[in-house]
């Protein structure tokens, strides 16, 4: 269904190119809840947008069913970490939002609508203002309004990092039970170990900006998930461990990077 390969990305920096990902090589199946780990700040947002069709790439493929991916389209719908909704909207009025370009009736718009708030559980809370919800109720709506067109493409860009921990927790097996009934392909973007190992088929680990595939894990766990189970922990470990690596090894280079310029910049002086 996807595939993205050896995919660039930098932007330009005052007449530098500030590198974001380096040589990077994914694949999904259709079907397949595929999670991007990673430390904040190394590019797994700029990758999903790549993905989404916001952003060009530097250079390298991005290609979905076949095609390259040259602008956003309905197939590809995103739920952002912010939620970015409609304020002067109702709940089903901001569901509703994503189907205004659609040859659709009233009456089979509303029917839509109704369907994918009764799976994200919000059916009770239809006219209500999107300011008296509270976030994780909010990112509901977010996940309702990007159903609602039956996308191909599911893409989730941090969408549980806001929440406290057991609305966090609701939420994901919330998603784990709307991708179960819905069978859609879903990338997950997180920089929780534990997110990652509860919800993928599979786990692409970035190391540090620039970005690379450090690891691919197969998550062959039977669902639903223990997080407390000894192949959980297992798995954890070892990605908490090559993270920890990882972080410790892009210090030492950023501190040398730190030492180098300082020392230009003394001959200059």
């Amino acid at each position: 269904m996807l595939e993205i390969k050896n995919l660039q990305m930098s932007f330009p920096v005052d007449d530098i190119d500030f590198k974001i990902l380096d040589n990077i090589d994914i694949s999904v199946k259709k079907g397949e809840f595929i999670c991007i780990l990673g430390p904040s700040g190394c590019g797994k947002t700029i990758l999903l947008y790549l993905i989404a069709g916001f952003l060009k790439q530097t250079s390298g493929e991005i290609l979905f069913e076949n095609k390259p991916i040259e602008k956003p389209g309905p197939d590809r719908m995103i739920v952002f970490q912010n939620y970015v909704l409609l304020p002067w909207r109702t709940v089903s009025e901001n569901v509703e939002f994503a189907l205004e370009n659609q040859e659709l009736d009233e009456k089979e718009k509303d029917k839509l609508v109704s369907k994918y708030l009764d799976l994200v559980g919000l059916t009770n809370f239809k006219d209500w203002n999107i300011h008296k919800l509270s976030g994780g109720m909010q990112q509901r709506v977010a996940i309702a309004r990007a159903l609602v067109v039956n996308p191909d493409l599911l893409l989730m860009d941090e969408p549980l990092s806001a929440l406290d921990p057991q609305y966090r927790q609701f939420l994901r097996e919330k998603i784990q039970d709307i991708w179960t009934k819905t069978k859609k392909t879903i990338i997950f973007v997180t920089h929780s170990v534990s997110e990652a190992i509860y919800l993928a088929d599979r786990i692409y680990l970035l190391s540090p900006r620039p970005a690379k595939i450090r690891e691919i894990y197969e998550v062959k766990i039977k669902r639903p998930r223990k997080l407390t189970s000894k192949e959980c922990i297992k798995i954890k470990e070892k990605i908490e461990h090559q993270m920890y690596l990882d972080f410790i090894n892009s210090n030492k280079t950023e501190e040398a990077n730190n030492d180098v310029e300082k020392k230009i910049l003394n001959v200059r002086l």
